[in-house]
């Protein structure tokens, strides 16, 4: 039994316990956050200081709890499925990387509580990592749309989602009190069931504790058409507590723990067991599976001292380790074990000027972040065991991050408002030993960079509309992964280091509308981003180990594109409808030795739309929801080369018709069941490795104690 093993059966046996004890005597029931009710404004927190959504001019979604009871979401990135401007790619089922506006993996930004999620190792494709966030510790989800580089420095190009995590019951409750929840899930579409044990305690007003338990054991997918996608499932557990407590009149502290395990989450694409989908060909590998082990620890302090320029005050400290290792048997038999390590600590402080006329935030961030990385290539047949210099990234590396920040709101009069915001970031990259591109010789390196981002909005609201406007500057310093990369690309590549790379530059320009009726809203936002010194991966003209080097250069420029829009009507006081479309297109212009291609960026989202009717009462609500994706066939020639993933002639379009009704069957008990794929569709997110599941049914059952 690996140690994963025993952490889910540990897991699941704590989570059976909670079930036994799901009603306690004389418990004071703590169930879920009362939901916000429509005529409450709603307060946003992802652009670094409280403020309210309809004052804000960003392109802000809010998925709240409610939402996230409701639709069942298996991982933090399937949440986001209904936002628009967002496509959720996933290379495995234990995946998910949502691509933004046009940009994922490292060019996007996740944020826990105010927290870097983000670290060193991070690819810039797709990648699994904002997967490995427990959806049951959350309240909130927001995702904050454009450049964020002004408030979190690099990385924030295409969107941030910033992610709250749920606090414990203290106020609002008098004395003692305990409590807590029992939730089952259960899947036909992956055989899967998921387990979530919490209990919430402490004294109202002065102290509170909340922590949990899950086990999700993930099955293979049953597809359409396909049936059973072997070698798809996997198991996964997690654990975390948070207590706050109230150290005087406006000040608390906050002490956080949260863990994930992954267990052998298969790479299903690149080897023998994949299904192959509009003449993708499946991998020659007999086996490829990762363990992941992440974990963040902090500490927080929030106050108001009520001083002259200093409002509220926020101080947080926090750490963050994070194990990968992945072991792949090639179809020869060879066997490849590589790992890496990292351990990231960080210092933040956000300050909050008294209110005004203007609105003042300012502070500053600080990061250090430690890299050890192995490999191990063995030879069964000849009996040779190789230790390479590194693995995945370069060995004995360290990252650190430094940057100060300001933003300032400014109302002139009641209906302009102007926000400006900048930040100073500074960068810095060692890396003990990597393997040299040219030679394969161990090498060393020492690097750093600096950027000055900002960004200027403007807003003018007349009665119900809002018109908006804003510029904003992003970067992103290359990273660990960036400049010592070595191993598997896409399918038919393999990268090795790129160490004489700089900083990419995002500049981005967003014109906006909404109107906010009382029965009626409406909102469209259209959007360019010009890319400088695009970090773009490249072929060398060498071949290493049977597949297609290539590196890294600021070779390329480009532009993004995008529109979005939106609409909700209150039809009757228990019907609603929303919807929104998005369109993208986006291309690269990159130097080559027949001169410059310009060519469309790669795994660019199709024209997709989303729909959805909602009825709701008290204690039930029913809900229709229609999902379209066009044909997603503007492909680069590395799409073009990915033939494990994507058809060659581009993903096929798809059409999802899903239906979902909750009900409160008792006053602590309430169910959830949602047909999903009616149509029994056989699709696949486009650049995802595996087909999703056809026509099945997903239900959820919630106890509160």
């Amino acid at each position: 039994m690996t140690r994963q093993d025993g952490t889910f059966r540990a897991a699941l046996c704590l989570s059976a316990a909670g079930l036994a004890a799901a009603v306690p005597a004389h418990a004071q029931e703590v169930g879920p956050p009362e939901p916000q009710s429509e005529s409450e404004p709603i307060v946003i927190t992802g652009t670094r200081m409280e403020a309210v959504l309809a004052d804000e001019p960003y392109t802000v979604s809010v998925i709240d709890f409610e939402a996230l009871e409701r639709d069942l979401p298996r991982t933090v990135p399937e949440a986001l499925d209904e936002i628009p401007g967002v496509m959720v790619q996933k290379t495995a089922a234990g995946h998910g990387s949502p691509y933004i506006r046009g940009f994922t993996g490292n060019r996007t930004l996740l944020v826990i509580d105010g927290i870097r999620y983000n670290n060193a190792t991070y690819r810039d494709g797709a990648n699994e990592y904002f997967a490995q966030v427990d959806p049951f510790t959350l309240e909130r989800i927001e995702l904050v749309a454009g450049p964020a580089s002004a408030l979190y420095g690099s990385e924030a190009v295409g969107g941030t989602l910033a992610l709250s995590t749920r606090a414990p019951a203290l106020f609002g409750k008098e004395g003692a009190y305990v409590g807590g929840e029992q939730v089952l899930r259960a899947s036909s579409g992956d055989a899967s069931l998921v387990s979530r044990t919490a209990i919430d305690l402490g004294e109202g007003g002065k102290w509170g504790f909340r922590g949990g338990v899950t086990a999700r054991d993930y099955g293979d997918i049953r597809a359409a058409d396909f049936g059973r996608q072997p070698y798809t499932g996997y198991r996964e557990a997690a654990a975390d507590g948070r207590l706050d407590v109230v150290l005087s009149p406006g000040w608390t502290a906050t002490f956080a723990h949260q863990t994930l395990w992954q267990d052998d989450v298969p790479r299903t694409h690149s080897t023998l067991f994949a299904v192959p989908f509009e003449r993708t060909v499946a991998g020659d590998d007999r086996s490829r599976e990762k363990d992941h082990i992440r974990s963040l620890t902090y500490a927080k302090l929030n106050g108001e001292p009520g001083r002259a320029w200093l409002d509220d005050l926020e101080v947080t400290l926090s750490r963050q380790t994070r194990r990968e290792s992945e072991l792949r048997v090639r179809g020869d038999g060879r066997r490849v074990l590589q790992s890496f390590d990292s351990d990231l600590t960080a210092l933040s402080a956000v300050a909050v000027a008294p209110p005004g006329t203007a609105s003042v935030m300012y502070g500053f961030d600080l990061s250090h972040e430690g890299v050890d990385s192995a490999r191990t290539d063995t030879d069964p047949l000849r009996g040779i065991v190789r230790r390479r210099l590194q693995g995945p990234v370069g060995d004995d590396a360290s990252y650190a991050q430094a940057g100060v920040f300001g933003r300032v709101d400014l109302l002139l009069g009641e209906r302009l408002k102007l926000e400006a915001g900048l930040r100073f970031s500074r960068v810095a990259a060692r890396i003990g030993t990597f393997a040299d591109p040219v030679t394969g010789e161990a090498r060393s390196f020492k690097g750093d960079w600096s950027d000055l981002s900002g960004t200027l909005r403007a807003q003018y609201r007349v009665g119900a509309h809002r018109l908006w406007a804003g510029y904003g500057r992003a970067f992103r310093a290359p990273n660990i992964a960036d400049l010592s990369r070595f191993g598997a690309s896409r399918s038919t590549e393999i990268e090795v280091a790129s160490p004489d790379l700089g900083p990419e530059r995002f500049d981005t320009f967003e014109l906006a509308w909404r109107y906010e009726g009382d029965a009626l809203e409406l909102g469209a936002s259209a959007y360019t981003t010009a890319l400088i010194d695009y970090i773009e991966t490249v072929p060398t003209g060498r071949m290493r180990e049977g597949l297609v080097e290539v590196a890294k250069q600021n070779a390329a420029s480009g532009r993004v594109n995008g529109v979005e829009l939106t609409a909700r009507a209150r039809l009757t006081s228990a019907l609603s409808l929303q919807g929104n479309a998005t369109w993208l297109e986006g291309h690269l212009t990159s130097p080559t030795t027949g001169g410059e291609v310009r060519e469309p960026i790669s795994r660019i989202q199709p024209l997709t739309a989303n729909l959805a009717l909602k009825w709701e009462r008290d204690t039930h609500w029913l809900r229709a929801d229609l999902r379209l994706a066009g044909r997603a066939d503007e492909l680069s020639s590395g799409d073009l080369l990915d033939r494990e993933r994507i058809p060659p002639a581009g993903t096929p379009g798809y059409a999802l018709l899903g239906l979902a009704a909750g009900i409160q069957l008792a006053e602590r008990i309430e169910a959830t069941l949602a047909l999903e794929n009616l149509l029994d569709e056989a699709y696949r997110v486009h650049g995802s490795g595996t087909n999703e599941p056809g026509r099945h049914v997903r239900a959820g059952l919630r106890f509160s104690f």
